[in-house]
C-alpha cells in the first residue's frame, strides 16, 4: 500500500500561519488569492456596472444632473474610511474584519454588535443584488421572463420573476462558494475583468454620442436652486451612498490572502480608487449623452435607456450582458464576505450553532455551513418581494444603512484609540515582504476625524424617516419610519442573542499581537 506524500506548504504560506497563530488561530482557510484577485473582491462588492444601472434613475429623479455631485463627494467621504481600514488591514489581518477590528478596538461587546450588524447587512444586500437581474436579463431577452409577461419588479409576475432569478443566481453562488475559494477567485477575477472592459467601453462609447458638454452636472433640472436644493440633493446622495460601500471585503479575505498585510491595505484603497473613477465617469457621460433631460426617461428608465437609445439594441444588450455578469459576481462577493464575517464569529464561540458553522472541510478549506447560511437567508428576504415590493426596497436600502452603523462601530473606536496613542511600538515591524505597514502617520487623526463625521452624517442622511424614499406610494404607515423600525428590530434581536453569548464574548481572549508590542492598551 502506498501513500502520497503531503507537500510542504512554501514558505511565504508558512510566515502567514505562523502569524496567523500570533492571534491565537489555528489557519484552517486555504490560501488560494493573489493581489489582483483580493482586488477583484473589494471592486465586484461595490460593482459600479450593477449599481448604477440600477440606481441611476433614483439619483436623477430626486437631484436633477446636478446630482452628479454626490458622487465625488460620498467617494471622498469613503476614501476616509477606507484609508484607516487600510490601516488596520495591515495589522489584523483576519477573516470578518469589522467584527475583529471592531472588538480589538473598542472591546468585545462592541465588536459582536459590529459583526451581528454586518451579517444581517450583507445577507440583505445579497438578495438586493440578486434581484437586479430582473432589471437585466429581461430586457436582453424576453425568454427570461419566466413568470407571466410584465417585468416590471413592482408587478405580480416580475416579482415573482424576480425571486426566481434571484434565487437560481444565489444558488450558483452558494455552490462556487462551497466548492472552495480558488474557484471563487477564478469567477470573480473574470468577471470584474469583464466588468472593467464594460466600464470602459460604456464610457468610450456614451462619450463618442455625447450630445452637451461637461456643464450639465451643474443643471439642477427645476429641483430647486440654492438652499432649496439641499433637501432634494441629500436625498439623491443615497443613489452614492448605495453604490460604495463593500471594498472591505479585501480585509475579509485577508486570511486567504497571501502576504495580507502588504496585500490587503492596497487593494481595498485601488479597489474603491478605481470604483469611484469609473463610476463618477459613467454618470458624466450618461449625463452627456442622454437623448433628453427633460422628457422624463431618465427619472423612470436610468441608464438602460441611455445605453439603448445611443447605441440602439444590439449594442446596448451587449453591454447588458455585461452588466449581468457584473451582477453576479457581485452577489458572488457578498456573499463570500458574509460567510467569513460568520466563520469569524463562530470560531470564537459567539454565535448560535457556532461549532457547526465554524468547521471547515480539509478538503477544500473553505466555511461551507456559513455560505449556505448567507445563501438562505438572502433567498428569504427576496421572497418578500412577491406582493410586497415596496417593502423589499426598503429593506435594501436599510442594510446600507446597517453596512454604514458597522463602519462606524469601527472608525469611532479607532479614533478613541488614536488620540491615546494608537498605533505604537512598530518599530522593527514590517509586511511579509520586508516592507513598512501601510500608515496614516501623522494625517492619521485628521483622516480618522474625517471617517467618523463623514460615517455618522451619512447614517442620520440614510436612516431620516423621508417617505419619498422608504414609502413613495404611501402604501404603509410603517414604511416610512422602516430605517428606524428595523435598525431597533435588529438590534433588540441581537441583544437577546448576544444575552446567551455574553459571557464566552467577554472571556474572549482580546490581547492585542505581537506586531505593534509598545501599542498602548
Amino acid at each position: 500500500m502506498s501513500t502520497t506524500p503531503t507537500l510542504p506548504a512554501p514558505a511565504t504560506d508558512q510566515a502567514d500561519a505562523a502569524d496567523l497563530r500570533e492571534f491565537g488561530y489555528e489557519p484552517e482557510l486555504r490560501r488560494g488569492i493573489g493581489s489582483y484577485a483580493s482586488f477583484a473582491a473589494g471592486f465586484s462588492f461595490v460593482s459600479i456596472l450593477t449599481t448604477v444601472f440600477q440606481l441611476f434613475a433614483f439619483g436623477f429623479s430626486f437631484g436633477g444632473p446636478a446630482f452628479f455631485w454626490t458622487w465625488p463627494l460620498v467617494f471622498a467621504g469613503q476614501f476616509m474610511v477606507a484609508l484607516t481600514f487600510a490601516e488596520l488591514a495591515a495589522r489584523y489581518p483576519l477573516s470578518g474584519c469589522i467584527y475583529q477590528w471592531s472588538r480589538r478596538l473598542a472591546g468585545a461587546t462592541v465588536g459582536w454588535f459590529a459583526g451581528w450588524v454586518m451579517i444581517i447587512a450583507q445577507i440583505a444586500t445579497v438578495a438586493a443584488a440578486a434581484i437586479a437581474l430582473q432589471v437585466v436579463l429581461p430586457q436582453i431577452w424576453s425568454g427570461f421572463q419566466l413568470v407571466g409577461g410584465d417585468p416590471s419588479l413592482t408587478s405580480t409576475s416580475g416579482a415573482t420573476n424576480a425571486v426566481l432569478l434571484g434565487s437560481i443566481l444565489i444558488t450558483i453562488t452558494t455552490i462556487i462558494n462551497v466548492i472552495g475559494v480558488r474557484l471563487m477567485a477564478i469567477v470573480n477575477s473574470t468577471g470584474v475583468t469583464l466588468e472593467i472592459i464594460g466600464v470602459v467601453a460604456v464610457i468610450g462609447l456614451l462619450l463618442f454620442h455625447a450630445e452637451r458638454g461637461p456643464g450639465v452636472v451643474f443643471d439642477t433640472g427645476g429641483t430647486g436652486t440654492g438652499l432649496a436644493y439641499v433637501g432634494p440633493f441629500l436625498v439623491s446622495a443615497l443613489m452614492a451612498a448605495y453604490v460604495v460601500v463593500g471594498f472591505d471585503s479585501a480585509g475579509e479575505l485577508s486570511e486567504e490572502t497571501r502576504d495580507p498585510r502588504h496585500t490587503a491595505p492596497r487593494t481595498i484603497l485601488r479597489a474603491l480608487a478605481a470604483a469611484g473613477i469609473g463610476g463618477g465617469l459613467m454618470l458624466l457621460v450618461a449625463l452627456m449623452a442622454a437623448p433628453s433631460l427633460t422628457d422624463g426617461r431618465l427619472a423612470t428608465e436610468g441608464l438602460p435607456y441611455v445605453l439603448t437609445s445611443r447605441l440602439g439594441e444590439t449594442g446596448g444588450r451587449i453591454l447588458l450582458v455585461d452588466v449581468a455578469i457584473a451582477v453576479a459576481v457581485c452577489t458572488l462577493a457578498i456573499q463570500t464576505a458574509g460567510s467569513r464575517m460568520i466563520f469569524s464569529m463562530a470560531r470564537d464561540g459567539v454565535l448560535p450553532f457556532s461549532a457547526a458553522l465554524a468547521r471547515v472541510p480539509a478538503r477544500t478549506g473553505t466555511p461551507v455551513l456559513p455560505a449556505i447560511v448567507v445563501g438562505a437567508g438572502a433567498i428569504a428576504v427576496l421572497l418578500v418581494n412577491i406582493g410586497q415590493a415596496a417593502l423589499f426596497t426598503a429593506i435594501t436600502s436599510v442594510c446600507i444603512v446597517m453596512l454604514y452603523i458597522a463602519y462606524a462601530l469601527v472608525t469611532v473606536p479607532l479614533l478613541a484609540r488614536r488620540l491615546k496613542g494608537w498605533p505604537g511600538g512598530e518599530e522593527g515591524v514590517s509586511t511579509e515582504r520586508g516592507g513598512r505597514l501601510f500608515t496614516l502617520g501623522r494625517f492619521g487623526i485628521a483622516v480618522n476625524v474625517l471617517a467618523v463625521v463623514y460615517g455618522i452624517g451619512m447614517i442620520l442622511n440614510l436612516g431620516w424617516p423621508r417617505q419619498e424614499v422608504y414609502d413613495p406610494a404611501g402604501a404603509h404607515w410603517y414604511l416610512h419610519y422602516f430605517s428606524l423600525l428595523f435598525v431597533g428590530g435588529a438590534i433588540l434581536a441581537g441583544a437577546l442573542v448576544y444575552s446567551r453569548y455574553r459571557a464566552r464574548t467577554r472571556s474572549l481572549h482580546l490581547t492585542l499581537p505581537v506586531v505593534a508590542p509598545g501599542e498602548p492598551a
